[in-house]
């Protein structure tokens, strides 16, 4: 399968995933004009995916509904998305045109989000990013820990297709975390080479985030030091190792 991100906004992403064939599934599409360049282009929307409520992500649907009455629209149980679709939860599969994901809930940035996987791809919308994660609107560090858990739970060869370009802003965070973190310093690179020549850093590879996303990485020795520096004593678990990574990411400023 050919995977494609197609920018939109300002740093979003809608993702294509297309078959030999030039079916496609779109994933979070919020503006449906780069939808549009690309069934021009000839990938044939076979349906579309969303993750959560947020505008950026679900707003171009109706439009694409105007020209294709009869695309299946797949999202969360949310009365936010006020559109008509098929609503899914935790653990139902999404088959349709070849395509296979299963749905996982994973609350934490709204209380609604799910991510799908399926062909070695996790839509994860906005709460998993390439070397950070989505801020809490709705959830708990709890709930917003356990569900990165989840995610981090998969092959490790997953690719992670998060909705936004924010990989050289998480990764001078990670840095300032975890300054001596060689794969960290690599991936930083990377992924400055690429937005360089204008490419996307992501999808990522979950391998990659595991040893370099801080946000993965609770229980890790750097990263618990640098909380028990901050707080001025040792965490009590790794909810509050969590808590405290992210308060400390809404706030920084490089």
């Amino acid at each position: 399968m050919r995977l494609i991100a197609l920018p939109a906004f300002q740093d979003n992403y809608i993702w294509a995933l297309q078959t030999p064939d030039d079916r496609t599934i779109f994933v979070d599409p919020g503006q449906a004009g780069p939808v549009f360049e690309a069934a021009a282009q000839g990938m044939q929307p076979a349906g579309v995916l969303l993750t959560h409520h947020h505008d950026d992500h679900i707003g171009g649907v109706a439009e694409l509904r105007e020209r294709w009455p009869r695309l299946r629209v797949i999202a969360p149980v949310d009365e936010r998305i006020a559109l008509e679709c098929e609503r899914v939860s935790e653990g139902n599969r999404v088959e349709l045109s070849g395509f296979d994901f299963t749905v996982m809930e994973v609350p934490g940035h709204t209380r609604s989000h799910i991510a799908y996987y399926g062909h070695d791809h996790l839509f994860s919308g906005d709460m998993l990013f390439s070397l950070g994660c989505g801020r809490m609107f709705e959830g708990t560090p709890a709930q917003m820990l356990a569900s990165l858990r989840r995610m981090a739970a998969l092959p490790p060869q997953t690719l992670v297709c998060c909705g936004h370009e924010y990989t050289l802003a998480n990764a001078v965070f990670a840095r300032h975390v975890d300054p001596t973190n060689a794969a960290l310093q690599r991936r930083q690179q990377e992924a400055s080479d690429m937005r360089s020549s204008s490419r996307p850093t992501v999808p990522a590879i979950l391998a990659s985030e595991l040893e370099c996303n801080p946000f993965l990485r609770t229980a890790d020795t750097a990263i618990v030091a640098a909380i028990a520096a901050r707080l001025g004593r040792a965490p009590t678990d790794q909810v509050e190792v969590f808590a405290e990574l992210r308060r400390w990411k809404d706030g920084f400023r490089a």
